[in-house]
């Protein structure tokens, strides 16, 4: 298997770090800001940084591991099938690797095995439990491929036009700002849908975002804004459909989801139309033309154990070591970076609570994210809505690993929740809302300062 764990040295055998056989609290002077995850970083900056392992795994454990590796790599066929059967009958994708590149980003494209990005619909409303509104023949998801027999239930078009930004030094940056459209569906689209594009995000750190307290989260909402920095942070509660109990939203581009075994299950049903026994309906359950390709199946056709592995695997991912943490202009940058607020949401440390079933208990990690919305400004805005995150709201995503998403992604980096950012910089002059300060503060920095900060998040 290609999961080596690289355990990172950097002299850290004075607290045990060598024997990862137990989980420490670091403490704070002296803690060595190359390690992002805490004792589960590993010194990789190859095309597999997102792919390694963390530390400390027991030999059952690390099977387990290696198991759902291969799962997540696997390409699913149609039943009937001795082996990874069940795909579609529409679907987005047929391997969860095609859309999560090494670990990591897709590409902004739709409709084939190459493509990493979904388009989310619904009508406006909610449902029961206070999320999407499902669109009538469509559900909540537009599944763009299908297997003989079937069609698929629309086309997604994407078109971008130009948008010039000029500095106030007068250097000029050409954003894209995308459009989209629905083409050819099966059948006639209900009046008023809404959409909203997602791209598969990186996975590196997830079981570690898991682990932070929930009481930590809640304690970056600034409700009012009470320091006055425009700044307020909102906590998404959603319907967990497995448990059947409203819980905290952490995972998803709007923190629709609770935890990482749904937000694995909900992929294999929604992406790749493969069931579980915590996502056991079909995604196209109740369209007109289920009926073409037989009754629904009530077994679900992803194993229990594969469910699971593949969820262990997530949450076993490791994290990247920071590079060039000493370099002078790094150093610049990241002052830089918390002196016009950036990490006003992108929050550099917290810890992670007590897991004692995968050993990911009391670690110090830089993730820069605080797991909550913000509104994003109406630029960024898709208008729909998400549980509690409004059509402009979007959850903080993590930095860490940032700098290593070209090189996971074959030479190519997508930004924001659609990839229409080609670079870090797009990505921060599309900001604007609750994060409109710092992106001014960003805009007002001299052309030198600029880099230094750019450079910076490029050492994450």
């Amino acid at each position: 298997m290609k999961k080596i764990c690289i355990i990172l040295s950097l002299g850290v055998a004075v607290y045990g770090f060598s024997r990862c056989n137990k989980s420490e609290a670091f403490p704070a002077a002296g803690y060595d800001d190359r390690l992002s995850g805490g004792s589960f970083t590993v010194l990789d900056a190859s095309t597999h940084a997102f792919t390694q392992a963390i530390s400390g795994l027991t030999d059952r454990q690390q099977v387990v591991h290696n198991i759902g590796d291969g799962t997540f790599d696997q390409v699913f066929v149609a039943a009937p099938a001795p082996h990874f059967g069940g795909l579609g009958p529409i679907m987005n994708n047929i391997a969860c690797v095609n859309c999560h590149r090494n670990d990591g980003g897709g590409f902004p494209t739709t409709g084939s095995s190459n493509s990493g990005m979904l388009m989310r619909i619904s009508i406006p409303g909610m449902d029961p439990y206070g999320g999407p509104l499902a669109a009538p023949g469509f559900g909540v998801q537009i599944q763009d491929q299908a297997l003989l027999g079937t069609v698929p239930e629309a086309s997604t078009s994407i078109s971008y036009t130009d948008l010039p930004v000029t500095y106030p030094d007068g250097t000029t940056v050409t954003l894209r700002n995308p459009s989209y459209s629905l083409t050819n569906p099966y059948i006639a689209l209900p009046a008023g849908y809404l959409l909203s594009p997602r791209l598969a995000p990186r996975l590196v750190g997830e079981g570690l975002l898991e682990n932070i307290p929930e009481s930590t989260i809640l304690s970056f909402v600034d409700a009012g804004d009470q320091n006055g920095d425009g700044i307020t942070g909102k906590a998404n509660y959603v319907y967990d459909s497995y448990t059947k109990k409203t819980e905290l939203g952490r995972f998803g581009l709007k923190a629709n989801t609770p935890t990482l075994l749904m937000q694995v299950a909900t992929a294999y049903q929604q992406d790749m139309g493969v069931t579980s026994y915590a996502q056991p309906v079909e995604s196209c359950f109740g369209q007109s033309q289920m009926n073409q390709v037989g009754p629904a199946d009530t077994d679900p056709e992803l194993a229990d154990s594969l469910l699971n592995y593949v969820t262990f695997y997530v949450q076993t991912l490791a994290v990247p070591a920071r590079r060039n943490v000493n370099d002078s202009t790094n150093v610049r940058g990241l002052a830089l970076f918390n002196q016009i607020n950036c990490s006003g949401c992108h929050r550099q440390t917290m810890y992670t609570g007590v897991n004692p079933a995968i050993n990911l208990s009391s670690q110090r990690i830089h993730p820069y994210t605080d797991l909550l919305l913000h509104d994003m400004g109406s630029n960024l805005a898709d208008g729909r809505p998400d549980y509690l995150a409004t059509g402009s709201e979007w959850r903080t995503t993590a930095l860490w690993g940032l700098g290593l998403l070209q090189t996971t992604n074959g030479g190519t980096g997508y930004y924001l929740h659609d990839g229409r950012a080609r670079t870090v910089e797009e990505a921060i002059l599309w900001h604007d809302g609750e994060a409109a300060k710092a992106k001014q503060g960003f805009m007002q920095l001299s052309q030198t300062d600029r880099a230094a900060l750019l450079q910076f998040l490029g050492s994450l």
